[in-house]
C-alpha cells in the first residue's frame, strides 16, 4: 500500500506531503496520527528549521474522513475530534514554522489545517470551505483557526453558507500570506523555508511560542511577557553571536542556545 504520508529532508527543511490524492487526502484518523507523530519527533530536531505540508493531487485536503464518521458511538467521536484539536496544538507548539502550500480545494478540516499552520500560500487554483453545514455536521473546531485567521463576520459568513472562496478572497482576508501561479507553489514554498531555515533555532523557536502565547493577551498583559521574552532573548548565545555578525559584517554561526 502506498504511503499516506511522504517526507523529504533537506537544507534544514522537511516538506511532509498528504498522499491520497484519488480520495483528496482526507484528514482520516490515521493521516491525524502520522502528522502528529512526523510533527512532533521535527520538534525535536534543532537542526530542522521549517515545514512545509502540502496534499498530493488536486486538492489540499477535504477534511475529516466522512467514511470514519458513520454510525459511530460518542466515546470513538470525542476521540477522533481530540485527536485533531491536538494535530492543531502540534502545529502551532514545534518550534519550526510550519507552511501550508495550497493547491485546489483545502475544506472543513482541511481548512482548518491551513488556518493554523503558520503560514500559507496558495496556488491560483486554490479554494477554502468549511461546508459542514450543508451535510449537517457544523465546522465547529474549524471554526476556532479559522475565526483567528480572518475575524469573526468573515469566519460565519464562511461556516453559516458552505460557499468556498477563492485563492484572492482568502488573501484579502488574511487567510493566506500570498497567491502564485499553481507551477510556482513548490517553488515558493521552499524559496520560503530556506530563508526561514537560514535563521538561530533558538530565536525561531522563542518567537514561535511567545506570538502564539501573546496573540489572547490584552496589550498591557502582551508587552509585559514579550519584554520578558525579549530580556531572556538577548542573553542567549545565538543573540549575542547576531549582535556581534551584524556588526562586523560577517554570516552569523548559530549554536542553537
Amino acid at each position: 500500500m502506498a504511503e499516506i504520508l511522504l517526507r523529504e529532508e533537506a537544507e534544514g527543511v522537511v516538506m511532509l506531503t498528504m498522499n491520497q490524492a484519488e480520495r483528496r487526502n482526507p484528514l482520516s484518523s490515521a493521516l491525524m496520527l502520522e502528522l502528529r507523530s512526523a510533527l512532533r519527533e521535527i520538534g525535536t530536531r534543532p537542526e530542522l528549521r521549517a515545514v512545509l505540508l502540502a496534499g498530493a493531487g488536486p486538492a489540499f485536503s477535504s477534511g475529516h474522513d466522512l467514511r470514519e464518521l458513520q454510525n459511530r458511538d460518542s466515546e470513538f467521536y470525542r476521540w477522533l475530534f481530540d485527536l485533531c484539536c491536538d494535530l492543531m496544538t502540534t502545529v502551532q507548539t514545534i518550534a519550526q514554522p510550519v507552511i501550508a502550500l495550497v493547491g485546489g480545494s483545502a475544506s472543513a478540516a482541511g481548512c482548518q489545517l491551513a488556518a493554523t499552520c503558520d503560514l500559507v500560500i496558495a496556488a491560483h487554483s486554490a479554494s477554502f470551505a468549511t461546508p459542514g453545514v450543508r451535510i449537517g455536521l457544523f465546522c465547529s473546531t474549524p471554526m476556532v483557526a479559522l475565526t483567528r485567521a480572518i475575524g469573526a463576520k468573515r469566519a460565519m459568513e464562511m461556516l453559516l453558507s458552505g460557499q468556498p472562496i477563492d485563492a484572492a478572497t482568502a488573501y484579502e482576508w488574511g487567510l493566506v500570506n500570498r497567491v502564485v501561479a499553481d507551477d510556482a507553489l513548490l517553488a515558493q514554498g521552499w524559496e520560503w523555508a530556506r530563508r526561514i531555515a537560514q535563521a538561530s533555532p533558538l530565536a525561531l523557536a522563542v518567537g514561535k511560542e511567545a506570538f502564539y502565547r501573546q496573540i489572547e493577551m490584552d496589550q498591557a498583559k502582551a508587552y509585559a511577557y514579550t519584554k520578558e521574552v525579549m530580556s531572556r532573548n538577548a542573553l542567549a548565545a545565538d543573540a549575542q553571536e547576531g549582535f556581534a555578525a551584524f556588526l562586523t559584517k560577517r554570516a552569523p554561526r548559530w549554536q542553537g542556545r
